[in-house]
């Protein structure tokens, strides 16, 4: 018997076994309003459980309000806005598919326009606010941030903790904590933007101390059967920044921590990135970490079709594929990679009619 293709065998991450390995991405659509999810979130993220996606990752979603990249992020600081998400989370439970809350924190690239309006610093008078960082180095032509001081850190690991509580109390089937793309918990693992020459700056060991406290502390409070996912940027593509090799040497830090799965992006941190775009770009520092590692992984970056992210699995470059921007244009994505690949999934009943082109019902 002929076996099944790899995107379509199943995963299990401590208490949650998916069917499928090609995962929706997590990305920023600018459109809450004070933190809280609207219909368009319902329909742009349940449109990818009808197409039968197995995990949709939501966009990065503030652990407090001034961890918003803008003021039309979506956040979970409050019980009334994990209540928002309950209407995405049934719908996503009700076509079969799982549903991970990303918990993000912007640090200094903080406190800008969307860009439906314009990008740029939103200062006060435009409904901003102060930022913060590891050091006092800003970002680009953004103010400089706020240094940290010692109760602002346990402050941000806390407000991750709460964060976690409240997305598995609503019904997120897993957490994913951003550290990548040069926000908070990125800006501390990166000499670039960690200048401090306290216990959460200087060798690796301090510039990781935050992440890591972070990861044990949600553990802990997701509890055994949540999965804990680490988006990290791999390299800043900068010289003398966060890297590859100090990317491998973090993984089996993450694990002892109790993390489940490291996905695996780049970049984000400084303007001077000189970045090797190209189909799979990433793949490379994915199966780096993976063959390094004692954790699986998943690869991210202009994964566009069916049998290039099947490609990814069958070379061992990675555990899970994640996708984005294909999914935006085709959210049936995981139903057309599974008719290319000769897997059967099911549809949903009212498109059952589409299934077979040329069909007459």
């Amino acid at each position: 018997m002929e076996s099944p293709p790899r995107l379509f065998t199943p995963i299990r991450l401590r208490g949650l076994e998916l069917p499928s390995r090609i995962w929706v991405a997590p990305m920023c659509q600018y459109s809450a309003r004070e933190g809280a999810p609207q219909p368009w979130h319902l329909v742009h993220l349940g449109s990818f459980a009808v197409g039968r996606a197995s995990l949709i990752l939501t966009e990065a979603t503030a652990v407090s309000p001034e961890g918003r990249i803008t003021a039309a992020d979506t956040g979970i600081w409050s019980e009334a806005l994990a209540d928002a998400w309950r209407p995405v989370i049934d719908f996503v439970h009700q076509q079969g598919s799982r549903i991970a809350i990303q918990l993000a924190h912007a640090g200094r690239k903080a406190s800008t326009r969307s860009p439906h309006h314009g990008r740029g610093y939103a200062p006060v008078e435009e409904g901003g606010w102060e930022t913060v960082a590891p050091s006092a180095v800003g970002y680009g032509s953004l103010p400089v941030p706020r240094e940290l001081d010692a109760a602002g850190i346990a402050g941000v690991v806390d407000d991750f903790v709460a964060a976690a509580r409240r997305a598995v109390a609503v019904g997120f089937d897993a957490v994913e904590v951003h550290a990548a793309h040069g926000y908070l918990l990125h800006q501390f693992l990166s000499p670039l933007s960690n200048t401090r020459t306290d216990e959460y700056g200087g060798d690796l060991a301090g510039r990781t101390r935050l992440l890591l406290e972070v990861i044990e502390a949600v553990r802990v409070a997701v509890g055994r059967q949540i999965p804990v996912l680490v988006r990290i940027s791999a390299t800043d593509w900068v010289p003398g920044g966060w890297d590859l090799e100090q990317s491998v040497a973090l993984a089996p830090l993450l694990a002892d921590v109790g993390a489940d799965l490291i996905d695996v992006s780049s970049a984000g941190l400084d303007r001077g990135q000189r970045i090797p775009v190209g189909p799979g770009y990433q793949v490379p520092l994915a199966r780096a970490i993976r063959d390094a590692g004692p954790l699986p992984v998943s690869a991210v970056g202009l994964i566009t079709s069916p049998a290039q992210a099947e490609s990814i699995l069958v070379d061992d470059a990675a555990d899970v594929v994640l996708v984005g921007r294909e999914f935006l244009r085709d959210s049936n994505l995981v139903l057309r990679a599974a008719a290319e690949l000769g897997a059967h999934l099911e549809w949903p009943e009212q498109y059952r009619m589409a299934r077979f082109a040329g069909s007459i019902p």
